[in-house]
């Protein structure tokens, strides 16, 4: 078997841990699964950094995949919904919306012992706490890096969930009430003191529900580190990530997450003190969060207006292959390493990330 990630300089987020996923049972699984016996022999890492569902990056002769399960112990029957996630990816390939091809499901009836789902592995960067040294350096590469995010999510709701046969996705008639109140019962569940301020948002927000709502297809987690950058080329998303809270609802539910994670120069402290990811978006280039809602809002009324079409299906490639910078499809035998992305790369000089 050929050498695999644990001496890739940029696969620092992998960790030697197969908990949950052994080898011995997702080699197996894998081979005939995808119809290939080189996945007998695989290394199985655990990808750090994710907050729910388990990810683990499987590699060998064969290529990289991606496999996805819950998290081990006792979960709640409606969390981490892996066929949901499954779902909806599925359902998205071939739209305007950039989402990994699914390889197989299996249930938890499967030699693994929990459900689970196989994706392709895209390569590029996911940027949790910062932008990749090198990447993004000039103000107006990361402008378009920003206008991408929210080009992603416009493409996002205006997706037409009958056409790729997410009709029956989830509730949208009372979604907005549903978040509300849950949000409000998981708050008095685990108040530790009473805060005004807190309890006049929520009537202020309870008093203030819409009563006519659009719906369309929500990711509930969308941010700039769910989503995966082109490694060489600033402003082009090549796959978003991270589909377990998807459902049909209210857009702006999104938008309105994009923006409370949205970070710009000159935010008062007290956002500062309350910021739960790092503020990549404050960097010199990136909108402000008035030109996130300007752009989102003259992409939402562009695309409502336009004729509706199916989405178009491309023909799947075989696994163990991948995107060239021209988004054809290259094998994985033509470039030098695991974080390149065109024959050209230097080895090592992008980050292979899931």
């Amino acid at each position: 078997m050929t050498e695999t990630g644990f001496n890739d300089p940029t696969a620092q987020r992998l960790e030697r841990i197969s908990t949950g996923a052994p080898p011995e049972v997702v080699g197996p699984l894998l081979a005939e699964a995808l119809y290939d016996p080189r996945w007998l022999q695989s290394d199985v890492a655990l990808i750090s950094g994710g907050k729910s569902n388990l990810t683990y990056r499987v590699a060998s002769d064969a290529g990289e995949v991606i496999l996805r399960r819950p998290p081990l112990g006792h979960i709640l029957p409606t969390a981490h919904d892996v066929a949901r996630e499954h779902r909806v990816l599925a359902a998205l390939e071939g739209t305007g919306v950039p989402v990994p091809r699914t390889l197989h499901i299996g249930d938890a009836d499967s030699p693994l012992g929990a459900p689970f789902y196989v994706m392709d592995r895209v390569l590029g960067h996911i940027c949790r706490n910062a932008l990749p040294p090198g990447y993004a350096d000039a103000p107006h590469e990361r402008e378009a890096v920003g206008h991408a995010l929210v080009d992603v999510l416009a493409a996002l709701h205006t997706t037409d969930p009958d056409a790729v046969g997410l009709a029956e996705f989830g509730r949208p008639a009372g979604f907005m009430e549903r978040q509300l109140r849950r949000w409000s019962q998981q708050s008095e569940a685990t108040r530790t003191e009473v805060i005004p301020a807190l309890d006049t948002l929520r009537d202020d927000l309870a008093g203030s529900l819409p009563g006519k709502q659009v719906h369309a297809i929500v990711h509930g987690d969308y941010r700039l580190d769910n989503t995966v950058l082109h490694p060489t080329a600033p402003g082009r998303i090549v796959a978003v990530l991270d589909w377990e809270m998807s459902t049909l609802g209210d857009p702006l539910t999104d938008l309105g997450a994009l923006l409370a994670f949205w970070s710009e120069q000159g935010d008062a402290a007290v956002l500062g003190a309350a910021r739960i990811v790092a503020p990549v978006t404050a960097a010199k280039g990136f909108p402000s969060r008035d030109d996130v809602i300007e752009r989102y809002a003259r992409l939402r009324v562009r695309r409502r207006a336009a004729p509706r079409r199916s989405p178009r299906r491309r023909r799947p490639p075989r696994p163990g292959r991948y995107l060239n910078s021209d988004q054809s499809w290259m094998p994985r035998s033509a470039y030098p390493c695991r974080c390149s992305t065109s024959a050209r790369s230097t080895p090592g000089s992008c980050a292979a990330i899931r």
